[in-house]
């Protein structure tokens, strides 16, 4: 770094520039020079020079820009050295140069764009892609291009689109190459993706020996989508190499950045070989346009074929219309061309170093201003800047190689995603990322029209270490051979058959997990794959919220579900056998309606109906013996009035539902065979006190813990079947438990060999058994495949035969019920007849209240406050309990009747 310094003081003490450079009398200079910092044996460098000279000759023929100044653009040569390019900075520095195009390599861009702050000289780089050069940090540079940043975020939604999880990227080691491979991996990871191997290209000269070690190292690796970000010399040694080793065969993916796209352009028949058939290349999209075809058509002229044209030249082509077009607005504002000495150079007084000749563009700011608000149509579009000082809507093409030509099978834009129709045409649609898409037909590495997987096993002979767990209790489901690392079981024989389903070997050695003496934890299992300790677990391991956030899970190849077993005992019939179908709640309500349905019948019928008149105590009676009655449909007393008739309707409806189901249940009981447990399921295990039982290493006790709210000193841990049957038959007060809650596959094999115990009600949670693998692991996926193959063509249902034996305990193996109906299987009745007979009473309470007003009109006079309430009240009471007489009714309704007739008669007669 001081030779660096002292090589600077020497150029500024001996450049001849004066210290001070005054302003020009003009606002409009004759002339106003630019800067250009190229790459000149690049093929970027050598298209871009190319175009910048060509812009400089049609800005200085259009009389519309810059008129009356005469434009002069000053290439200097880096050689993509950010030595050189700081010293052609700095030189820069002491003419009259208002702006610089360039410098073209991100390398070169990190060293010299300090300057370009300090001195205030907006730089305008139409090649650097660099992410990091973030407008922040760099105020006054310009990207006249498109950042990598969208570039990275086109290639990993090119993954994510073919479903590919794993990418190997191989790039340039420097700040190009360092930061795009930042830029993909943070893009990969926003859609789970990730890169599992990044290896890097020294920059410079590199031999092929180098490259095929690396490609060596690549091939071992699992995954098969290569993303390459290099450059033109070192990224075709890397196909070249890549061919020789046989790695751009059927099963690879190969992916090149737009580095491969330029290279083609400038020298498409000469790069077209076997070493690039299938490979995919971006392209930074330019829409077509008349002005963009007549300038190609003079490329080609003036070239004579040569060189092509590619983006880049494009885009260098525009950054000379958008500086000429920024001058001139600067001009027209008044803007001078002005320097002055650097403010901060005087700080160094004493370094040794002669800094006053370095001068500050007094102007920079305001021009600055000028190019970010620059609004014009160029030969790549519209050239228009964000608020983050980037172009507007940047856009890819995505190349397939197939032979000697280059197919696009789609478009990739920041506004609409991947789309097979270009960009532009969307720009006026509502943005829709959702629909991505590509066209078919891609031609893959190997002349494959499959899309790859994308991934196979490592050919460094290493097996994954599946690891599986030592049961100690229900040896059928895993069980380890004595003496070896081999296992056997249910799940072991169903990971077996899925993996011979498997297109593609596995090499996987089963890793034995526990100690022996108990059964292990399944979570600390679980969490051993996520360290790296095992590539995958095989077992009962149920899929749980907590362990589906960390690994990744097969379909499940076996239902399960916590249920509730319990001891039971035979039921005794017994004498009162006959009160068991209701429950006591039940028989309480039913006996409370029929005294209640009773009582309205009475009230609705008592000043119409003889039969529910008389005596106090026989009117008691009647009530008593109507409501009981209706329950064998024997009641005498018939209902006169229409109020009295709809509720006894209702009533007798609700009666015979509730005997038929009494009567059903009651033969249930006395015929078929009954057990009672006093468990009557999970509810009434977490209210009480006595302690439950759990297999040892099972989330039954996670569960049971922290979801249900059963504390943990009413948890006893069992290990076995043995252990089971030994702690129900002691129950609670023996030091036994009172039920144990376990998974419905251990239970059923429990169960078929102990018939004293029985699942009681039905399981209230669900799950399956699984084979759990690191998250977005391919072969979570591909083993799914295999085990609903294993299902739909019956091997599975015939591995379950071959582990799990039926039940030895006869056809009573069920879960247990309650056999009592409860009220609420009736509530809906009773709350239909209650209502009926709420508004029954509503409507004959109004026509009572209706005849009582009648009675109080018709002038009823007392003496005293006191007789009045008390003759109101006698009225009320003997309107109520007076008999009304239907013959009266009858005889009125007659009269009626008559009258109506003898008016007829008499119009017929006129």
């Amino acid at each position: 770094m001081r030779v660096i310094l002292i090589l600077i003081s020497w150029l500024l003490a001996f450049g001849g520039v004066s210290n001070g450079l005054s302003a020009n009398a003009s606002s409009r200079p004759k002339i106003v020079s630019v800067g250009a910092i190229l790459a000149l044996d690049s093929t970027i460098g050598k298209v871009a020079k190319i175009a910048i000279e060509e812009a400089v000759k049609d800005v200085n023929a259009n009389s519309s820009v810059l008129s009356g100044t005469t434009l002069v653009v000053d290439i200097r040569n880096t050689n993509c050295s950010g030595f050189l390019g700081l010293i052609e900075a700095l030189r820069f520095m002491e003419t009259e140069s208002v702006a610089v195009i360039g410098p073209q390599s991100s390398v070169v861009a990190h060293t010299i764009l300090h300057v370009a702050s300090e001195l205030q000289t907006p730089f305008l780089s139409f090649a650097a892609t660099d992410p990091t050069l973030s407008s922040l940090q760099f105020p006054y540079f310009i990207r006249t291009t498109m950042s990598d940043l969208y570039q990275m975020t086109a290639v990993s939604e090119i993954v994510y689109h073919y479903g590919w999880k794993e990418v190997t990227v191989i790039f340039l080691d420097d700040d190009y190459g360092r930061n795009g491979l930042a830029a993909l991996d943070d893009a990969l990871a926003a859609r789970r993706c990730r890169v599992s191997y990044k290896v890097g290209i020294p920059p410079g000269d590199i031999s092929r020996s180098e490259v095929m070690d690396i490609l060596v190292k690549v091939a071992l690796m699992e995954s098969r989508v290569i993303v390459i970000h290099a450059n033109h010399a070192a990224g075709i040694l890397v196909f070249n190499v890549a061919h020789y080793l046989g790695m751009m065969g059927d099963g690879y993916v190969w992916i090149a950045t737009d580095w491969l796209a330029s290279a083609l352009d400038y020298e498409f028949l000469p790069i077209i070989t076997d070493t690039l058939q299938g490979v995919l290349v971006l392209r930074q999209h330019t829409p077509g346009s008349e002005k963009k075809r007549s300038f190609l058509a003079r490329w080609n002229k003036l070239t004579e074929g040569r060189y092509g044209l590619s983006s880049y030249a494009l885009c260098a082509y525009d950054t000379v219309w958008l500086l000429a077009q920024a001058l001139d607005s600067f001009f027209d504002q008044g803007g001078v061309i002005s320097f002055s000495n650097h403010t901060n150079s005087q700080s160094s007084a004493g370094s040794g170093l002669n800094l006053g000749a370095m001068s500050r563009f007094d102007g920079g700011l305001h021009l600055l201003k000028n190019i970010l608000d620059s609004d014009f149509v160029g030969l790549t579009g519209p050239i228009k800047f964000s608020s983050g000082k980037s172009l507007i809507f940047p856009a890819y093409e995505i190349l397939n190689i197939i032979g000697r030509s280059l197919h696009r099978i789609g478009y990739w834009s920041n506004y609409s995603g991947l789309s097979t129709v270009a960009p532009e045409s969307l720009y006026s649609r509502p943005q829709n990322r959702s629909s991505a898409k590509l066209q078919r037909g891609v031609i893959w590495p190997g002349e494959s029209v499959k899309t790859p997987r994308g991934w196979v096993f490592p050919n460094s002979g290493k097996q994954l270490r599946i690891g599986v767990p030592i049961r100690v209790g229900y040896r059928e489901f895993v069980s380890q051979v004595p003496g070896t690392n081999n296992f056997k079981g249910f799940c072991i024989d169903v990971f077996m058959a899925a993996v011979d389903l498997l297109p593609y070997a596995v090499p996987y050695q089963f890793v034995p997990f526990g100690d022996g003496r108990k059964n292990p934890n399944y979570n600390e299992l679980v969490k051993k794959i996520t360290t790296g300790e095992f590539d995958g677990a095989v077992g009962d391991i149920a899929i749980v919220t907590n362990r589906t956030k960390i690994v990744d899970f097969t379909q499940p190849y076996a239902a399960s579900g916590l249920v509730v077993v319990a001891p039971v005992r035979r039921s005794n019939t017994g004498a009162w056998a006959f009160l068991r179908p209701f429950s006591l709640q039940m028989w309480a309500v039913s006996a409370a309606f029929f005294l209640f349905i009773g009582i309205v019948v009475w009230i609705l019928e008592h000043r119409t109906n003889d039969e529910f008149r008389g005596p106090p105590r026989q009117q008691l009676i009647t009530i008593l013996w109507f409501s009981l009655s209706t329950l064998f449909f024997a009641h005498r007393e018939n209902t006169v009035s229409t109020l009295g008739r709809v509720v006894l309707l209702i009533w007798l409806f609700v009666v015979l539902i509730i005997n038929s189901s009494y009567t059903a249940s009651l033969t249930s009981i006395l015929t078929v065979q009954q057990l009672h447990s006093s468990i009557k399921g999970v509810e009434s295990l977490k209210e009480g006190d006595e302690p439950i039982g759990y297999q040892v290493g099972s989330f039954a006790e996670h569960y049971l813990n922290d979801t249900i709210g059963i504390p943990s000193w009413r948890l006893k841990p069992l290990g076995s079947p043995e252990e089971y049957a030994k702690a129900l038959q002691l129950g609670p007060g023996n030091g036994g438990v009172s039920a144990v809650v376990d998974e419905r596959p251990y239970i059923e094999l429990f169960l078929s060999s102990q018939c004293r115990f029985r699942i009681i009600g039905s399981e209230f949670t669900k799950s399956g058994w699984g084979f759990a693998f690191p998250r977005d692991s391919p072969l979570s996926i591909d083993l799914s495949t295999a085990i609903l193959t294993l299902s739909e063509n019956g091997e599975l249902q015939r591995i379950h035969d071959k582990w799990l034996t039926q039940s030895t305990c006869g056809s009573d193996n069920t879960e247990l019920e309650s056999d009592r109906l409860h009220l609420d299987s009736f509530l809906g009745l009773y709350l239909l007849c209650g209502l009926a007979c709420l508004i029954a009473l509503l409507i004959y309470f109004c026509s009572i209240i209706s005849k009582f007003r009648r009675a109080s009109s018709n002038g009823y006079a007392s003496d005293g406050q006191g007789s009045l309430r008390s003759g109101h009240l006698r009225t009320l009471l003997s309107i109520i309990d007076e008999k009304s007489d239907p013959s009266k009714r009858e005889s009125k309704r007659r009269k009626l009747e008559g009258s109506s007739l003898s008016e007829s008669s008499r119009r017929m007669h006129l």
